[in-house]
């Protein structure tokens, strides 16, 4: 690579890390999941018990423990804030891109390598859920730890295969049984169809399933043992029933990742027909660069018919197949930029792909506000589209110079990152809670009731580091409300009312489109607004000597 792409890279490195990072801790979290994960780890630190997880107090065992435990470790080392509870996602994220740097540099060179990261840095699903504090990302650098270790291990030396099994460990501890289940269908089909079944013996490496069975039995071995319901709850609601039924009512038809891997992709949709068109060229050409191109392809393949065979679909699912998608774009990337023999078809299907695509993406931006009648949302949404539109235009425009135009979309990405990463202060603005949680806490007094009604409330418990009453609500909290012993924190319209009357001052939150019927309920005359935050309404039955608020 030359000395001024060297430094382009350089450039890009820097980018990567200040994009992901810029703004990490300015908006608060959003419900229902980064309030639920954070709350977890706050209560294990606050309980002392980092065996069982639990969620405002009650059992919750939907997921194994690793991601909250490098949670509640960022909230020791930095503070119980928005910035600590998303560096784990943040991290594994960049963490990802490392990887897929170091994969594709091996086999394709340091440019191809650059890309790849590129693409994968800045697509925009990647982003996305690297900068939100759910599982999602983390299983997923795991995942593409544990591949990357097959590979090197397989194919260079056996020792990586430590990272095969650490991976698929640390996986499984993330998100579950899917953490050996991606890896493993990825290994068996790539040994199945290469017919190399020498690879069996040479991947059954005792030191790395003696790493795999000492991170993984521990927690399994304790919870069980302290909790005889984890097991069924575990491992038959929440791995067969859940991927077999549609149990948590997230049915999508099969086709729902497609349009999910497409939008997520953006801006680098243009280059999904090379990408797999990659794969093919790979496997004509023979010898290692087939097998490599072969192992991609199964990256991909494995996790993406896995899920969409799935009952249950949701559309960070898909963000495990990015990083061999990334992979094989840095390599056309890279061709596209060297002005390789056969690129320009490659560089004009980029330009075509994308310029529809984008230019579609950008008109649902201007439109979106007048379908939802809400021409705030223009403020968000015009910069986005006007960003979408630059990229098409300044890939339609390159005049030929192919280096030239990679290297202005890739500086064009971030700045596309830097746009969509509004969207996160739109999304909390709706969905967190954090400013009801100061109005309240600034009133609430020792001995005050916080109540949610029809509403779980997940970030509710975190900001104001107490237990909530959930009022005719139970959600995912079912499993630990069934053995709750104490009957005042799982309440129904009666235990409401009588709440209500009693003489303890309650401070009630709930969505706006429940006011009247909270009114209906209680009795207009008993009710004492104290803040009207956006979409939350805030009652009390005592009226605060610090007045109301309302916005």
């Amino acid at each position: 690579m030359e000395t001024k792409t060297r430094k382009f890279a350089l450039l890009g490195a820097f980018l990567m890390a200040a994009v992901f990072f810029f703004g990490l801790g300015s908006y608060g979290l959003i419900d229902p999941d980064e309030g639920r994960y954070a709350e977890i780890a706050r209560e294990m630190l606050e309980t002392r018990d980092f065996v069982t997880p639990r969620l405002n107090y009650v059992k919750y065992f939907e997921k194994p423990a690793l991601h909250y435990w490098l949670t509640a470790a960022a909230f020791a080392l930095l503070g119980e804030n928005e910035s600590a509870a998303r560096l784990t996602p943040v991290l594994c994220g960049l963490g990802g891109v490392c990887l897929v740097f170091a994969l594709a540099r091996r086999r394709w060179g340091l440019e191809a390598g650059f890309y790849a990261a590129v693409i994968l840095s800045t697509g925009l699903l990647w982003f996305a859920i690297s900068r939100l504090n759910i599982l999602d990302m983390t299983v997923s650098f795991f995942i593409t730890l544990s591949l990357a270790g097959f590979w090197k291990g397989c194919e260079e030396e056996r020792g990586y295969l430590l990272l095969f099994y650490g991976g698929m460990a640390l996986a499984t501890l993330s998100k579950g049984l899917i953490g050996i289940v991606l890896p493993g269908g990825v290994a068996f089909g790539y040994i199945a169809l290469t017919r190399r079944w020498r690879l069996i013996l040479r991947g059954l490496y005792g030191p790395g399933i003696a790493v795999f069975f000492l991170l993984t039995v521990p927690w399994f071995w304790a919870v069980c043992r302290a909790n005889e319901d984890f097991f069924y709850f575990f491992f038959v609601q929440e791995h067969f029933l859940r991927y077999t039924t549609s149990i948590h009512d997230r049915y999508q038809p099969f086709w729902f990742f497609v349009p999910v891997l497409t939008a997520g992709l953006a801006p680098w949709t243009g280059l999904l027909p090379d990408m797999f068109r990659t794969i093919r060229a790979e496997a004509k050409s023979g010898g290692d660069k087939g097998a490599f191109g072969l192992f991609l392809g199964l990256w991909f393949a494995v996790p993406f018919v896995f899920f969409s065979l799935s009952s249950s679909k949701l559309v960070p699912y898909v963000v495990p197949c990015l990083p061999p998608l990334a992979i094989l774009g840095g390599r056309v990337l890279s061709l596209i930029a060297e002005g390789a023999e056969g690129s320009k078809p490659a560089a004009k299907r980029l330009v075509l792909i994308n310029g529809i695509f984008l230019s579609l993406a950008a008109a649902a931006g201007v439109v979106y506000p007048l379908m939802d009648k809400n021409p705030a949302l223009y403020f968000y949404t015009l910069p986005a589209a006007a960003s979408l539109a630059l990229f098409a235009f300044c890939g339609a425009h390159h005049r030929g110079d192919q280096g030239k135009m990679v290297r202005v979309l890739c500086l064009l990405a971030f700045i596309n990152l830097a746009v969509f990463s509004r969207g996160f202060v739109l999304k909390a603005e709706r969905d967190s809670l954090k400013e009801p949680a100061a109005v309240i806490e600034e009133r609430a007094e020792p001995g005050d009731v916080v109540v949610s009604y029809k509403n779980t409330a997940q970030s509710l418990g975190f900001y104001l580091k107490r237990r909530i009453v959930l009022a005719n609500v139970l959600g995912e909290l079912e499993f630990g409300a069934r053995q709750e012993k104490d009957p005042r924190w799982f309440i129904d319209s009666r235990g409401l009312k009588d709440l209500w009357f009693s003489k303890t001052r309650v401070f009630l939150v709930t969505k706006r489109r429940k006011e009247e019927e909270i009114e209906q309920l209680l009795g207009k005359h008993t009710i004492i607004p104290v803040a009207r935050i956006r979409d939350a309404v805030i009652f009390s039955n005592f009226r605060s000597a610090k007045g109301c608020v309302f916005e």
